[in-house]
């Protein structure tokens, strides 16, 4: 028996049987162990307690954490100083997370694996909290932030704004570092107490604001990296560049197939080919042909390891972090057109109703015939694009039956209740240095819907296969939404007369979704039903049992056609490849197979979170970049999520930013969970869900990577107004007059910095009577900028140079944000002086310090010195 093994025996019967903590003898006693499990048993119970899967009392007791009251789970920090523990074990599904005030961290630190006391809340609605009273395993031994120094140390100040603490440096840890340097510090003493954790300085990234330095910052914080390990990087240059004859031995030749590959302008893995004609029945044949990376990647191998270890490739905003080296990636194993390349094939037929009817599953040879893109067979078959099939006539043949099998299997997914969210996607276009200079929304095209269909229908025969076999195995899994989630959403529904109707087991059918979703399209509700409803899903995952896919309604999914990028990919691939000489996998095989795979779904799941982190961040920061240009400026924008302190709010452009409540001055607003809005007491306005606004940008923070926005006709900012340049005048000054004021100040001394001769205004936008004024329409777009168009081509950078005129739009949106005078479709905002106490006081301003007399008498002075 193995130690794993040994070990589920251990807690299988501490949770069912034991009704007592036991000791160690007891334990082993009770669960009548052979002599040679008996040799095992110490090391197992011992790795155990490591682990926190049992727990050991003071007394020398062993017992499961969650019939000790206590809880283990990964501690998720807020900002604000407070955590939760997600528990790794939930006895109940209603059971939830649980609250650890900052003073019951026992100096944990933000994503450590944690055991904590559970005990009832105090405060309403909160169902438990917790006080952590171990660390089983830290998750930050090295920070990245930006450093700072004195005298005789340094400190450093985490960009992961959830670890709420300075990291402090010693004088001789510092190593070169400088004030303002984005550094990795490699923690040396855990914090403890009031104490702040201690650190050194590993490496210096570069000054702050410097060029791929924000980037670099992203990648050490996630702990990835574009460089291979020497063993990795040698195995992978061992590798030959062409497929040799030798390797078509038990393979089936289809390098007479027209295989063609479709895929972004940008893209070098090219992992995915397809192949299909039509019957003469009306039924198609359909070809699948995948990289076989799991013949390049031997189980257990550096490339292997390491490749396990990343789980996924990453793709930042100006670069790609890969799961295989190049030389793979890229080269042998990428399926390029004009080459001889290995690969695995899911062959099917599909009917004409959409559905496979046969299939096979095979090792193959290709030689792709065409690289395509997805703007070229977008074009072919736009309308009225002769020209551009004239010249491509060759593929025709090619791609007619690819569109017309997909029509076909889309069709056959609709009707089984398959749930369609069209989130459209950002990308960040930047220039030679890294700077934003786009931002281009991208929406599913047709290509892109060819290519998915025929994807979508090798991963579900392939998962069918396997399950069918009862084969040791690894799924994509998309699980039913919870029963909490469905009754919120139908609340929801409920105001539009709409409402899901759980079966007998308390479900709810993809159909019924699909369903309510295509009721409320094209109505003024469809954006607030649609933003819910894709809230209310769960997350997928990677697993080793066929739960299902509920948002493709498929009983069977895994992932089957990327192992380039995504490490379960090359699992399926290497499952397969030991099933094609019997049909089945060794029993003790399997029996391996069934303990590893658990353990390799949860960490490639953890993987693609961290991916999906670290690729959302790099974008948002550089968006907010680019927004940063725009300050001042009004646009138009969809209310993207409500809470009790604001409204989150998003631009056409896909960039989202917070209106808080308090720049919200009209009213008092209640948050209205139920309603998914803010509604003011008095006036009773509202801001819901879906709803469009139009907002003013009023500050953007590239470091906290956030935005800050103001209703333009409900809002308040304090802003710092800019010192007039010479030969301006004020609104109602003068000539006279301001030559009258220059003569007074050259009086009283020239070169007084900028700074100090800066004054705050605040900008207010009223609102009169209890009705929201009509919005203005959106500005005309000018010719010069089309920044955030719906397919808009060609958009060109901002001219930066000094004295470049700003364009059209963005004059006219900065009148309207600025209220000119001359507006008369909506409330005006106006300029006015703030209190004094707003103001910043300078030298100039500052009032002379009145001339204290002293006083005639002991009680004056008495009076006087309590002052």
């Amino acid at each position: 028996m193995e130690q794993n093994e040994l070990q589920e025996r251990i807690v299988n019967y501490m949770r069912t049987a034991a009704y007592k903590p036991l000791t160690a003898d007891d334990l082993a006693a009770a669960m009548n162990l052979a002599q040679e499990e008996l040799a095992l048993f110490w090391t197992a119970l011992e790795e155990l307690e490591k682990t926190a899967a049992v727990i050991k009392t003071r007394h020398e007791r062993f017992g499961v954490p969650e019939r000790m009251n206590l809880v283990v789970g990964r501690l998720s920090m807020s900002a604000k100083g407070f955590g939760f523990i997600i528990p790794e074990v939930r006895e109940k599904e209603t059971d939830s997370d649980i609250f650890v005030p900052g003073v019951s961290l026992g100096g944990a630190m933000n994503g450590d694996r944690v055991v904590a006391r559970i005990s009832p809340s105090e405060i309403a609605g909160r169902s438990r909290e917790g006080e952590i009273i171990r660390i089983v395993e830290r998750a930050n031994e090295q920070i990245v932030g930006t450093f700072e120094e004195s005298r005789h140390f340094g400190f450093v100040t985490p960009d992961d704004k959830k670890i709420g603490q300075d990291i402090f440096i010693p004088k001789g840890a510092v190593h070169g570092a400088k004030a303002g340097m984005k550094v990795v510090v490699r923690i040396t003493k855990w914090p403890a107490g009031r104490r702040n954790a201690e650190g050194e300085v590993e490496e210096i990234l570069g000054r702050a604001g410097e060029p791929g330095v924000d980037v670099l910052s992203v990648m050490s914080q996630y702990g990835l990296s574009e460089e291979f390990p020497a063993d990795v990087a040698a195995e992978a240059a061992a590798i030959e560049d062409a497929v040799s004859p030798e390797e078509f031995s038990g393979r089936r030749d289809r390098r007479g197939f027209r295989i063609v590959t479709i895929d972004g302008e940008d893209a070098k893995d090219l992992d995915d080919g397809v192949y299909a004609e039509r019957r003469a029945d009306g039924s198609f044949f359909l070809g699948v042909y995948i990289a076989d990376v799991s013949w390049y990647v031997r189980e257990n191998s550096p490339l292997d390891r390491e490749a396990r270890a990343r789980g996924t490739s990453v793709y930042l905003v100006d670069r790609v972090i890969p799961m295989l080296p190049k030389k793979l990636s890229n080269g042998i194993c990428s399926l390029n057109a004009g080459e001889d390349r290995l690969a695995m094939a899911c062959e099917m037929e599909i009917g004409a109703d959409g559905l496979v009817k046969s299939y096979e599953i095979l090792p193959v040879v290709i030689h792709v015939y065409r690289r395509l893109t997805y703007t070229l067979v977008n074009e072919i078959f736009a309308e009225g694009a002769d020209a551009v099939r004239t010249e491509n006539a060759d593929l025709l043949p090619l791609l007619t039956p690819l569109r017309e099998v997909h029509d076909a299997m889309e069709k056959a997914r609709h009707e089984r209740g398959s749930i369609g969210f069209d989130v459209p996607e950002i990308k960040v276009k930047l220039d030679e240095s890294g700077k934003p200079v786009a931002l281009i929304k991208r929406t599913g095209s047709l290509a892109e819907s060819m290519i998915e269909q025929c994807m979508l229908a090798a991963n579900e025969t392939v998962a069918e296969h396997m399950e069918k076999k009862e084969q040791p195995f690894l799924y994509r899994v998309h699980e039913q939404p919870s029963d909490e989630k469905i009754e919120r959403l139908n609340n929801l529904l409920a105001t539009f007369s709409l409402h899901l109707v759980p079966n007998e087991a308390g479900e709810v059918a993809p159909k019924d979704v699909q369903q309510v979703l295509e009721k409320v399209k094209g109505r003024p509700e469809e954006r607030i039903v649609s933003a819910v409803s894709l809230r209310s899903m769960q997350q997928a995952r990677y697993a080793d049992a066929p739960l299902g896919h509920y948002g493709l309604a498929a009983r069977h999914y895994t992932h089957f056609t990327s192992p380039i990028r995504r490490y379960p990919d090359l699992i399926v691939h290497r499952l397969l490849r030991e099933t094609f000489a019997t049909g089945t996998i060794a029993s003790e095989r399997q029996e391996r197979l069934r303990s590893l795979l658990p353990e390799i779904a949860e960490h490639t799941s953890a993987r693609e979170r961290i991916a999906i982190e670290a690729e959302r961040e790099t974008q948002d920061m550089k968006k907010i970049e680019y927004m940063a240009q725009f300050v001042g400026d009004a646009f138009d924008a969809v209310i993207s999520g409500v809470t009790a302190f604001g409204i989150f709010c998003e631009l056409e452009n896909g960039v989202e930013g917070l209106v808080h409540v308090s720049s919200m001055v009209n009213d008092y607003y209640e948050y209205r969970e139920d309603l998914y809005a803010l509604v003011g007491g008095a006036t009773h306005v509202s801001y819901r869900l879906g709803e469009p606004v139009r907002v003013v940008l009023v500050r953007a923070n590239i470091a906290e990577r956030n935005l800050d926005f103001i209703l333009e006709d409900n809002g308040v900012f304090v802003a710092a107004k800019k010192k007039p340049e010479e030969g301006d005048v004020k609104r109602g000054e003068s000539l006279k007059e301001k030559g009258a004021k220059k003569d007074a100040r050259s009086k009283k001394g020239r070169g007084r910095k900028a700074a100090k001769e800066k004054r705050t205004d605040e900008i207010i936008a009223d609102v009169k009577g209890d009705k929201r004024p009509e919005k203005t329409s959106a500005p005309v777009e000018t010719g010069e900028r089309k920044p955030h168009g719906k397919g808009h081509k060609g958009a060109k950078p901002h001219d930066k140079g000094r004295g470049a005129k700003r364009p059209e739009r963005f004059q006219a949106e900065r009148q309207g944000a600025l209220a000119d005078e001359s507006s008369s479709s909506r409330p005006k905002a106006f300029w006015m002086k703030p209190p004094k106490d707003l103001r910043k006081k300078g030298k100039k301003s500052a009032p002379k310090p009145e001339k204290k007399r002293r006083p005639h008498n002991k009680t004056q002075r008495a009076t006087a010195n309590s002052d």
